[in-house]
């Protein structure tokens, strides 16, 4: 399993990164690509013209490479079922992803994913099996939020937004690292470098992912005796070395890292015990003097209505949007469980103005800046769905501290 460059200024493959691997009687052949890089376009098709292949592997998950296949995949998307759903916020995170990949397209004239592209194009002029072998991007994102710790979610969040409303040139050093790296690392930025849970979610899980995927899918087709295996350049150490390390049968390496990690129960907890502990208040002043009872009761209906409805106005929210969040916020403790007020501002959102074919075929290019999420009706909705439910917690929380300071 040795690590090869081959030589020569007019070659393609000159200075790309290449490791050869036995496995099992296979051959793979593991071509590290930067995702912003043309010479890895050239490097992809050079590798196929020049040696022969029984099979291509990318690093692309069946929602990725479908959205690579059809731009317009998202004018397919329901988004009043997204919002019923509970599915949101992932719509939101690959948005913002989106984003990201897309101001590095406008800087550079690079298509991030170039490569992958290329990959499957020759695929399909072969004739060559075609092997997805990621991890879905919706569990690779669940799998980052929810492995780390509660206060280092901020800066997931944090890192988002602002992969999505900054508007600074992304510098010729953040390129440097992403032609070394991952893209999905690199939309969270130098935070994905820094944790090391965010960072073992989005490559070292990955790499025993697809070294696993690899073995599964070479299980299942016998007659793949050499595999070209694209993959970003980050993640060509780690598969090299799980190809060689892994021992138990891949099945049982995907399927736990293939699962949601389920949302942990303390924060549902601690949010019931603070109603309760609200609620309580309200009853203790209500029997102490009935006109603090009634101070208390519209602190809470006031503070949680305005700030839900400010929430949605801000996002640019239909006027019924807006009433609708000022209705639900203080509604907490009557609110079937996961359905926050956000949920409810969003649907009457998306009824009241549903997106338009123009809306979608335009989104990508108006994720760019940041009055299109106001002016795009697909990602204004979400922006209503995620600002009123900031909206509903920031109010929940000072009405909190106003209840308790009416006790002393």
């Amino acid at each position: 399993m040795n690590a090869e460059v081959q030589s020569g200024h007019d070659n393609p493959l000159h200075d790309q990164p290449i490791a050869r691997v036995e496995r099992d009687g296979i051959e793979y052949v593991l071509l590290g690509t930067a995702h912003v890089s043309r010479a890895s376009v050239e490097a992809v098709k050079a590798a196929v013209e020049r040696e022969s292949f029984d099979a291509i592997a990318i690093e692309l998950c069946e929602s990725r490479a479908r959205g690579m296949r059809d731009p317009e995949a998202f004018a397919k998307m329901d988004l009043f079922s997204v919002i019923r759903t509970g599915k949101a916020g992932m719509v939101f995170a690959s948005l913002a992803l989106s984003s990201f990949q897309q101001r590095i397209a406008e800087q550079y004239g690079i298509e991030p994913g170039a490569e992958m592209k290329a990959a499957m194009a020759a695929a399909d002029a072969r004739g060559l099996p075609l092997w997805l072998v990621d991890r879905e991007i919706g569990i690779t994102l669940n799998h980052a939020y929810r492995g780390v710790r509660f206060r280092d979610r901020i800066g997931i969040i944090g890192s988002l937004i602002a992969s999505v409303f900054s508007r600074e040139d992304i510098d010729e050093a953040e390129i440097e690292k992403l032609k070394q790296g991952d893209i999905l690392e690199g939309a969270f930025g130098e935070f994905a470098r820094e944790s090391k849970p965010l960072y073992e979610a989005l490559i070292g899980e990955r790499d025993r992912f697809m070294a696993a995927r690899l073995r599964e899918e070479s299980s299942q087709n016998p007659a793949a005796k050499r595999v070209l295996v694209v993959i970003g350049a980050g993640h060509l150490a780690g598969i090299q070395r799980e190809l060689g390390a892994q021992q138990q049968p891949p099945r049982s390496v995907i399927e736990p890292l293939a699962e949601k990690l389920p949302a942990p129960k303390w924060p549902k907890y601690f949010g019931i015990a603070v109603m309760l502990a609200i609620a309580i208040a309200i009853g203790f002043l209500f029997w102490r003097n009935a006109a603090m009872g009634w101070h208390a009761l519209r602190d809470w209906v006031i503070y949680t209505a305005v700030l839900s409805a400010i929430g949605a106005a801000v996002a640019g929210g239909h006027p019924l949007s807006v009433l609708t969040a000022a209705v639900m916020g203080p509604l907490k403790p009557l609110r079937p469980p996961g359905l926050s007020s956000g949920v409810f501002s969003g649907m009457v959102e998306a009824w009241l103005r549903k997106p338009r074919v123009a809306d979608f075929q335009s989104l990508r290019h108006d994720l760019l800046h940041v009055s299109g999420w106001w002016r795009n009706r697909v990602a204004r909705t979400l922006l209503v769905f995620m600002l009123t439910n900031l909206g509903t917690i920031a109010g929940e929380y000072l009405a909190g501290v106003t209840i308790f300071t009416r006790l002393l």
